[in-house]
């Protein structure tokens, strides 16, 4: 007679059982017998919904895939004797690039003699680390390649972690817009005891005529 290793609804070990007793369990719990390991011996057993576990892992696969990270290699250029403000607009490019959840390939490109000079773009490279530190650890230590010097930049954060954190910071701005403007709406407490106060000041002058009026008529 056939036998199985059936395992439970919640994972607990029933034990080898012969086949005909677990379909049997199965009907008595209404739950499908699902065979997970069949090359086991004897083969493996399971008491489960299998509707339920279907829709659960198509469930899991499709998070899965929207959180995957796919990220892209993107590259920054440098020369060896860029001037600052080109080398801190690539800087900027590359903490965009790096918070969107991309690496950053940093390449410098030696010209004639520069290639004797490979301590210099070892330093620039290191500069550049250490610029964009905030945002991406470097994965990839400098290292020549042909005319070039090339290392390679990781982001801290994957592209799903990038996107939600993007996505709580808008909903935060739009939250502290919207308390600004009910703060700049809302009337200034000192101007209004101000007006009252004028007021009071007025109301009590005209009081003061009324009764002088009165004392003259009289």
């Amino acid at each position: 007679m056939p036998e199985v290793r059936l395992v439970g609804p919640n994972g607990e070990q029933v034990g080898i059982v012969r086949i005909e007793d677990a379909l049997r369990l199965a009907v008595e719990s209404d739950l499908d017998l699902v065979e997970v390991a069949p090359t086991a011996k004897p083969p493996v057993c399971k008491l489960m919904d299998f509707g339920k576990f279907k829709y659960e892992a198509a469930v899991k696969a499709r998070e899965a895939r929207k959180n995957q990270t796919n990220t892209i290699l993107k590259e920054v250029r440098f020369r060896l004797k860029i001037d600052t403000h080109d080398y801190e607009t690539k800087v900027g490019h590359a903490l965009r690039f790096l918070g969107a959840g991309d690496k950053v390939k940093a390449m410098i490109q030696f010209r004639g003699r520069e290639q004797q000079r490979p301590e210099m773009g070892i330093r620039l490279l290191e500069k550049f680390a250490a610029d964009v530190a905030e945002v991406g650890l470097v994965e990839s230590t400098p290292r020549i390649d042909g005319r070039n010097m090339v290392m390679v930049v990781g982001p801290l954060k994957n592209k799903a972690e990038a996107r939600r954190e993007q996505q709580q910071q808008q909903k935060s701005g739009g939250r502290d817009s919207a308390k600004r403007k009910i703060r700049t709406d809302a009337p200034d407490e000192t101007e209004g005891q101000n007006v009252a106060a004028a007021m009071d000041d007025d109301a009590r002058a005209k009081l003061e005529q009324a009764r002088n009026v009165a004392e003259d008529e009289a």
